[in-house]
Protein backbone atom coordinates (compact mmCIF):
# COMPACT_ATOMS: atom_id res chain seq x y z
CA UNK A 1 0.00 0.00 0.00
CA UNK A 2 2.82 2.80 0.69
CA UNK A 3 4.26 1.90 -2.72
CA UNK A 4 1.48 2.66 -4.23
CA UNK A 5 1.46 5.58 -7.34
CA UNK A 6 -1.21 6.27 -8.09
CA UNK A 7 -4.08 5.86 -5.52
CA UNK A 8 -8.22 6.97 -5.83
CA UNK A 9 -9.53 7.61 -2.44
CA UNK A 10 -13.47 7.48 -1.74
CA UNK A 11 -15.05 9.32 0.71
CA UNK A 12 -18.98 9.37 1.70
CA UNK A 13 -21.15 11.83 2.72
CA UNK A 14 -21.37 11.21 6.28
CA UNK A 15 -17.45 11.82 6.62
CA UNK A 16 -17.99 15.21 5.07
CA UNK A 17 -21.53 16.17 6.54
CA UNK A 18 -23.29 16.82 9.43
CA UNK A 19 -26.47 14.80 9.85
CA UNK A 20 -28.82 18.22 8.93
CA UNK A 21 -26.75 18.77 6.23
CA UNK A 22 -24.24 21.28 5.35
CA UNK A 23 -19.96 20.83 4.76
CA UNK A 24 -18.43 20.28 8.06
CA UNK A 25 -15.01 22.29 7.48
CA UNK A 26 -13.25 21.12 9.93
CA UNK A 27 -13.71 17.44 8.69
CA UNK A 28 -12.85 18.20 4.72
CA UNK A 29 -9.65 20.12 6.07
CA UNK A 30 -8.65 17.13 7.98
CA UNK A 31 -9.03 15.03 5.31
CA UNK A 32 -7.21 17.27 2.34
CA UNK A 33 -4.39 17.24 5.46
CA UNK A 34 -4.28 13.57 5.08
CA UNK A 35 -4.09 13.58 1.24
CA UNK A 36 -2.07 16.95 0.58
CA UNK A 37 0.97 14.90 2.91
CA UNK A 38 0.46 11.77 0.88
CA UNK A 39 0.90 13.52 -2.41
CA UNK A 40 3.54 15.52 -1.20
CA UNK A 41 6.61 15.66 -3.32
CA UNK A 42 4.46 14.61 -6.46
CA UNK A 43 5.88 11.65 -6.30
CA UNK A 44 2.06 9.74 -5.70
CA UNK A 45 -1.05 10.87 -8.02
CA UNK A 46 -4.66 10.79 -5.76
CA UNK A 47 -7.56 11.05 -7.73
CA UNK A 48 -10.69 12.10 -4.87
CA UNK A 49 -14.19 10.30 -5.69
CA UNK A 50 -16.28 12.53 -3.29
CA UNK A 51 -20.07 12.55 -2.30
CA UNK A 52 -21.73 15.09 -0.40
CA UNK A 53 -23.03 17.39 -3.40
CA UNK A 54 -26.72 16.44 -1.94
CA UNK A 55 -25.81 16.45 1.54
CA UNK A 56 -24.54 19.68 1.13
CA UNK A 57 -26.86 21.11 -0.68
CA UNK A 58 -29.67 20.52 2.00
CA UNK A 59 -29.19 23.20 4.40
CA UNK A 60 -29.13 26.08 1.97
CA UNK A 61 -32.14 25.05 0.77
CA UNK A 62 -34.01 24.99 3.56
CA UNK A 63 -34.62 20.80 3.61
CA UNK A 64 -33.67 19.33 7.14
CA UNK A 65 -33.39 15.24 5.22
CA UNK A 66 -31.94 14.11 2.13
CA UNK A 67 -35.39 14.35 -0.40
CA UNK A 68 -37.10 11.12 -1.87
CA UNK A 69 -37.47 12.54 -5.25
CA UNK A 70 -35.44 12.81 -8.29
CA UNK A 71 -35.87 16.75 -8.90
CA UNK A 72 -35.72 17.68 -5.29
CA UNK A 73 -32.23 15.61 -5.23
CA UNK A 74 -30.71 17.15 -8.34
CA UNK A 75 -31.73 20.72 -6.99
CA UNK A 76 -29.97 19.78 -4.21
CA UNK A 77 -27.06 18.83 -5.53
CA UNK A 78 -27.07 21.89 -7.58
CA UNK A 79 -26.55 24.02 -5.06
CA UNK A 80 -24.26 21.34 -3.45
CA UNK A 81 -21.83 20.49 -5.62
CA UNK A 82 -20.73 24.03 -6.10
CA UNK A 83 -20.06 24.15 -2.27
CA UNK A 84 -18.20 21.37 -1.77
CA UNK A 85 -15.06 22.17 -5.02
CA UNK A 86 -15.39 25.52 -3.56
CA UNK A 87 -14.75 23.68 -0.18
CA UNK A 88 -11.75 21.61 -1.72
CA UNK A 89 -10.54 24.04 -4.03
CA UNK A 90 -9.92 26.40 -0.32
CA UNK A 91 -8.63 23.62 1.56
CA UNK A 92 -6.18 22.18 -1.13
CA UNK A 93 -5.01 25.55 -2.03
CA UNK A 94 -3.18 25.65 0.89
CA UNK A 95 -0.97 23.29 -0.04
CA UNK A 96 -0.71 24.86 -3.48
CA UNK A 97 -2.36 22.11 -4.93
CA UNK A 98 -5.03 22.41 -7.75
CA UNK A 99 -8.01 20.58 -8.05
CA UNK A 100 -10.08 19.94 -11.16
CA UNK A 101 -14.03 18.53 -11.14
CA UNK A 102 -14.72 15.77 -12.76
CA UNK A 103 -18.63 14.29 -13.13
CA UNK A 104 -19.65 11.63 -14.51
CA UNK A 105 -22.88 9.20 -15.29
CA UNK A 106 -22.97 5.77 -15.75
CA UNK A 107 -24.35 6.40 -18.93
CA UNK A 108 -21.12 8.64 -20.51
CA UNK A 109 -19.10 5.63 -19.01
CA UNK A 110 -21.17 2.81 -20.60
CA UNK A 111 -20.55 4.80 -24.34
CA UNK A 112 -17.19 3.91 -25.81
CA UNK A 113 -16.15 7.76 -27.12
CA UNK A 114 -17.69 9.08 -23.72
CA UNK A 115 -15.73 6.84 -21.80
CA UNK A 116 -12.20 7.67 -23.86
CA UNK A 117 -13.04 11.58 -23.43
CA UNK A 118 -13.17 10.76 -18.97
CA UNK A 119 -9.95 8.47 -19.40
CA UNK A 120 -8.06 11.77 -21.16
CA UNK A 121 -9.40 14.12 -18.68
CA UNK A 122 -8.46 12.14 -15.80
CA UNK A 123 -4.87 11.31 -17.34
CA UNK A 124 -4.27 15.23 -18.37
CA UNK A 125 -5.32 16.29 -14.80
CA UNK A 126 -2.55 14.30 -13.20
CA UNK A 127 -0.01 14.91 -15.17
CA UNK A 128 -0.67 18.46 -15.11
CA UNK A 129 -0.16 18.22 -11.33
CA UNK A 130 -3.80 18.95 -10.20
CA UNK A 131 -5.84 16.55 -8.14
CA UNK A 132 -9.26 15.57 -9.65
CA UNK A 133 -11.88 15.48 -7.74
CA UNK A 134 -15.24 13.41 -9.04
CA UNK A 135 -18.42 12.96 -8.21
CA UNK A 136 -21.49 11.45 -9.96
CA UNK A 137 -23.45 14.36 -11.99
CA UNK A 138 -26.35 14.03 -9.84
CA UNK A 139 -28.05 17.22 -11.36
CA UNK A 140 -28.95 15.78 -14.66
CA UNK A 141 -28.31 11.68 -14.06
CA UNK A 142 -32.05 10.10 -13.89
CA UNK A 143 -32.98 7.01 -11.94
CA UNK A 144 -32.36 4.92 -14.83
CA UNK A 145 -28.69 5.97 -15.53
CA UNK A 146 -27.16 6.21 -12.03
CA UNK A 147 -24.54 4.64 -10.23
CA UNK A 148 -26.83 4.89 -6.97
CA UNK A 149 -23.52 5.24 -4.83
CA UNK A 150 -20.21 6.69 -5.31
CA UNK A 151 -18.64 3.23 -4.08
CA UNK A 152 -18.91 1.26 -7.35
CA UNK A 153 -17.88 4.83 -9.02
CA UNK A 154 -14.63 4.93 -7.46
CA UNK A 155 -14.13 1.24 -8.20
CA UNK A 156 -14.80 1.89 -11.62
CA UNK A 157 -12.78 5.51 -11.77
CA UNK A 158 -9.87 3.18 -10.22
CA UNK A 159 -9.71 0.76 -13.01
CA UNK A 160 -9.84 3.73 -15.47
CA UNK A 161 -7.34 5.52 -14.54
CA UNK A 162 -4.96 2.28 -13.69
CA UNK A 163 -4.55 3.34 -9.97
CA UNK A 164 -2.53 0.80 -7.76
CA UNK A 165 -4.90 1.10 -4.90
CA UNK A 166 -8.28 1.97 -4.13
CA UNK A 167 -9.11 3.48 -0.57
CA UNK A 168 -13.16 3.64 0.54
CA UNK A 169 -13.20 5.58 3.40
CA UNK A 170 -16.71 5.54 5.66
CA UNK A 171 -17.82 6.18 8.87
CA UNK A 172 -16.87 2.37 10.10
CA UNK A 173 -13.27 1.51 10.87
CA UNK A 174 -13.71 -1.75 8.24
CA UNK A 175 -15.40 -4.73 7.58
CA UNK A 176 -17.05 -6.77 10.21
CA UNK A 177 -18.62 -9.86 10.61
CA UNK A 178 -21.47 -8.73 12.38
CA UNK A 179 -23.16 -5.76 13.53
CA UNK A 180 -20.39 -3.50 14.85
CA UNK A 181 -22.49 -1.78 17.52
CA UNK A 182 -22.89 -5.00 19.17
CA UNK A 183 -20.74 -6.99 21.21
CA UNK A 184 -18.84 -10.01 20.21
CA UNK A 185 -18.38 -8.85 16.72
CA UNK A 186 -15.13 -8.06 15.33
CA UNK A 187 -13.47 -7.22 12.23
CA UNK A 188 -12.07 -8.49 9.35
CA UNK A 189 -8.67 -7.59 8.69
CA UNK A 190 -7.79 -9.75 5.29
CA UNK A 191 -10.01 -10.69 2.43
CA UNK A 192 -8.90 -13.00 -0.11
CA UNK A 193 -11.63 -13.40 -1.86
CA UNK A 194 -15.44 -14.11 -1.68
CA UNK A 195 -15.84 -17.41 0.43
CA UNK A 196 -13.95 -15.21 3.92
CA UNK A 197 -16.99 -13.08 3.75
CA UNK A 198 -19.47 -15.53 2.37
CA UNK A 199 -21.05 -16.32 5.86
CA UNK A 200 -20.78 -12.49 6.88
CA UNK A 201 -24.30 -10.64 6.96
CA UNK A 202 -23.63 -7.23 5.71
CA UNK A 203 -26.25 -3.84 6.88
CA UNK A 204 -27.24 -1.76 4.22
CA UNK A 205 -27.50 1.83 5.84
CA UNK A 206 -25.03 4.43 7.04
CA UNK A 207 -25.05 5.80 10.66
CA UNK A 208 -25.44 9.46 9.62
CA UNK A 209 -28.39 8.74 7.45
CA UNK A 210 -27.26 11.18 4.10
CA UNK A 211 -25.36 8.94 2.03
CA UNK A 212 -26.78 6.34 0.14
CA UNK A 213 -24.64 3.62 0.41
CA UNK A 214 -23.38 1.33 3.66
CA UNK A 215 -21.29 -1.44 3.94
CA UNK A 216 -23.19 -3.40 1.04
CA UNK A 217 -22.07 -0.91 -1.16
CA UNK A 218 -18.69 -0.63 -0.27
CA UNK A 219 -18.11 -4.17 -0.20
CA UNK A 220 -19.03 -4.78 -3.75
CA UNK A 221 -16.81 -1.70 -4.72
CA UNK A 222 -14.12 -3.82 -3.64
CA UNK A 223 -15.68 -6.96 -5.25
CA UNK A 224 -15.72 -5.16 -8.32
CA UNK A 225 -11.74 -3.46 -8.00
CA UNK A 226 -10.33 -6.49 -6.74
CA UNK A 227 -11.61 -8.34 -9.82
CA UNK A 228 -9.90 -5.57 -11.93
CA UNK A 229 -6.52 -6.22 -10.01
CA UNK A 230 -6.46 -3.50 -7.85
CA UNK A 231 -6.09 -3.76 -4.09
CA UNK A 232 -8.83 -1.84 -1.65
CA UNK A 233 -8.63 -0.70 2.01
CA UNK A 234 -11.52 -0.39 3.22
CA UNK A 235 -11.22 2.08 7.03
CA UNK A 236 -12.83 5.07 8.18
CA UNK A 237 -11.88 8.55 7.33
CA UNK A 238 -10.23 9.16 10.56
CA UNK A 239 -7.56 6.41 9.62
CA UNK A 240 -6.91 7.66 6.47
CA UNK A 241 -3.31 8.68 6.85
CA UNK A 242 -2.41 5.19 8.25
CA UNK A 243 -4.85 3.48 4.96
CA UNK A 244 -2.17 5.72 2.95
CA UNK A 245 0.79 5.36 4.50
CA UNK A 246 0.64 1.31 4.23
CA UNK A 247 0.02 0.96 7.98
CA UNK A 248 -2.71 -1.81 9.19
CA UNK A 249 -5.71 -0.51 9.42
CA UNK A 250 -9.42 -1.34 8.33
CA UNK A 251 -10.24 -4.19 5.74
CA UNK A 252 -7.70 -5.34 3.28
CA UNK A 253 -9.52 -6.71 0.05
CA UNK A 254 -6.11 -8.82 -2.03
CA UNK A 255 -6.72 -8.67 -5.99
CA UNK A 256 -8.36 -11.83 -7.03
CA UNK A 257 -8.42 -11.24 -11.18
CA UNK A 258 -6.38 -9.31 -13.35
CA UNK A 259 -7.33 -6.11 -15.27
CA UNK A 260 -9.50 -6.14 -18.37
CA UNK A 261 -10.61 -3.92 -20.99
CA UNK A 262 -11.79 -0.76 -19.23
CA UNK A 263 -14.66 -0.58 -21.35
CA UNK A 264 -15.96 -3.81 -20.80
CA UNK A 265 -15.82 -3.23 -16.52
CA UNK A 266 -18.00 -0.21 -17.35
CA UNK A 267 -20.59 -2.19 -19.64
CA UNK A 268 -20.58 -4.96 -16.75
CA UNK A 269 -21.16 -2.84 -13.24
CA UNK A 270 -22.16 0.39 -15.01
CA UNK A 271 -24.41 0.36 -17.36
CA UNK A 272 -28.30 0.25 -17.72
CA UNK A 273 -29.16 -2.05 -20.49
CA UNK A 274 -32.30 -0.05 -22.71
CA UNK A 275 -33.46 -3.46 -24.38
CA UNK A 276 -33.15 -7.00 -24.77
CA UNK A 277 -32.07 -9.31 -27.73
CA UNK A 278 -33.39 -12.74 -27.10
CA UNK A 279 -30.80 -15.36 -29.14
CA UNK A 280 -31.38 -18.44 -30.57
CA UNK A 281 -29.92 -21.58 -28.66
CA UNK A 282 -26.83 -21.57 -31.67
CA UNK A 283 -26.61 -18.24 -31.23
CA UNK A 284 -26.33 -18.22 -27.28
CA UNK A 285 -23.88 -20.93 -27.58
CA UNK A 286 -21.59 -18.81 -29.75
CA UNK A 287 -21.65 -15.75 -27.83
CA UNK A 288 -21.28 -17.59 -24.25
CA UNK A 289 -18.96 -20.39 -25.03
CA UNK A 290 -17.32 -19.38 -28.50
CA UNK A 291 -17.04 -15.95 -27.44
CA UNK A 292 -18.19 -15.29 -31.15
CA UNK A 293 -20.06 -11.53 -31.75
CA UNK A 294 -23.48 -11.69 -32.45
CA UNK A 295 -25.08 -11.61 -35.56
CA UNK A 296 -28.44 -10.93 -37.22
CA UNK A 297 -29.24 -14.54 -37.97
CA UNK A 298 -29.04 -15.75 -34.07
CA UNK A 299 -31.72 -12.91 -33.31
CA UNK A 300 -34.97 -14.01 -32.16
CA UNK A 301 -36.98 -11.35 -30.71
CA UNK A 302 -36.03 -7.64 -29.55
CA UNK A 303 -37.77 -5.61 -27.23
CA UNK A 304 -37.03 -1.91 -25.83
CA UNK A 305 -36.09 1.20 -27.43
CA UNK A 306 -32.48 2.14 -27.86
CA UNK A 307 -30.07 3.79 -30.63
CA UNK A 308 -27.38 2.45 -31.92
CA UNK A 309 -24.46 2.29 -29.42
CA UNK A 310 -26.77 1.64 -26.38
CA UNK A 311 -26.61 -1.31 -24.18
CA UNK A 312 -28.45 -4.35 -24.22
CA UNK A 313 -29.47 -7.42 -22.71
CA UNK A 314 -28.35 -10.63 -24.39
CA UNK A 315 -31.26 -13.56 -23.25
CA UNK A 316 -31.68 -17.14 -23.83
CA UNK A 317 -34.55 -18.86 -25.15
CA UNK A 318 -35.67 -18.67 -21.29
CA UNK A 319 -35.29 -15.37 -20.59
CA UNK A 320 -32.43 -15.35 -18.64
CA UNK A 321 -29.73 -12.87 -19.33
CA UNK A 322 -26.30 -14.21 -20.36
CA UNK A 323 -24.17 -11.49 -21.91
CA UNK A 324 -24.36 -7.44 -22.18
CA UNK A 325 -23.17 -5.22 -25.25
CA UNK A 326 -23.17 -2.05 -27.12
CA UNK A 327 -25.58 -3.04 -30.11
CA UNK A 328 -25.28 -1.64 -33.25
CA UNK A 329 -28.52 -0.77 -34.41
CA UNK A 330 -31.40 1.66 -33.48
CA UNK A 331 -34.56 -1.17 -32.23
CA UNK A 332 -36.59 -0.07 -35.18
CA UNK A 333 -34.16 -1.83 -37.83
CA UNK A 334 -33.41 -4.88 -35.64
CA UNK A 335 -37.23 -6.77 -36.73
CA UNK A 336 -36.25 -6.91 -40.13
CA UNK A 337 -32.64 -8.06 -39.45
CA UNK A 338 -34.12 -10.78 -37.23
CA UNK A 339 -32.98 -14.49 -38.80
CA UNK A 340 -31.19 -13.26 -41.84
CA UNK A 341 -27.99 -13.52 -43.31
CA UNK A 342 -25.27 -10.29 -42.99
CA UNK A 343 -24.31 -11.08 -46.89
CA UNK A 344 -28.16 -11.02 -47.84
CA UNK A 345 -28.93 -7.91 -45.82
CA UNK A 346 -25.73 -6.20 -47.67
CA UNK A 347 -27.17 -7.31 -51.00
CA UNK A 348 -30.62 -6.21 -50.32
CA UNK A 349 -30.20 -3.29 -47.29
CA UNK A 350 -26.53 -2.11 -48.66
CA UNK A 351 -22.98 -2.47 -47.55
CA UNK A 352 -23.61 -1.20 -44.32
CA UNK A 353 -26.39 -4.21 -43.36
CA UNK A 354 -22.74 -6.23 -42.98
CA UNK A 355 -21.56 -6.31 -39.44
CA UNK A 356 -22.24 -7.74 -36.42
CA UNK A 357 -25.62 -6.65 -34.44
CA UNK A 358 -23.39 -6.89 -31.13
CA UNK A 359 -19.46 -7.32 -31.99
CA UNK A 360 -17.62 -9.40 -29.38
CA UNK A 361 -14.87 -6.49 -27.96
CA UNK A 362 -18.01 -4.85 -27.35
CA UNK A 363 -19.67 -7.55 -25.62
CA UNK A 364 -19.50 -8.87 -21.62
CA UNK A 365 -20.84 -12.18 -20.33
CA UNK A 366 -22.82 -12.41 -16.63
CA UNK A 367 -21.74 -14.88 -14.99
CA UNK A 368 -23.99 -16.74 -12.56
Amino acid sequence: MAEAQRVVVKVGSSSLTTASGGLDADRVDALVDVLAKSRSGGEREIVLVSSGAIAAGLAPLGLVRRPKDLARQQAAASVGQGLLVARYTASFARYGVRVGQVLLTSDDMARRAHHRNASRTLDQLLAMGALPVVNENDTVATDEIRFGDNDRLAALVAHLVHADLLVLLSDVDGLYDGDPAKPGTSRISEVTGPDDIAHVQIGSAGKAGVGTGGMVTKVEAARIAAAAGIPVVLTSASEAGDALAGRATGTYFHRTGRRSADRLLWLQHASAPQGALTLDDGAVRAVVEGRKSLLPAGIAAVEGEFTAGDPVELRDSAGRAVARGLVNFDAKEIPMLIGRSTRDLARELGPAYEREVVHRDDLVLLHG
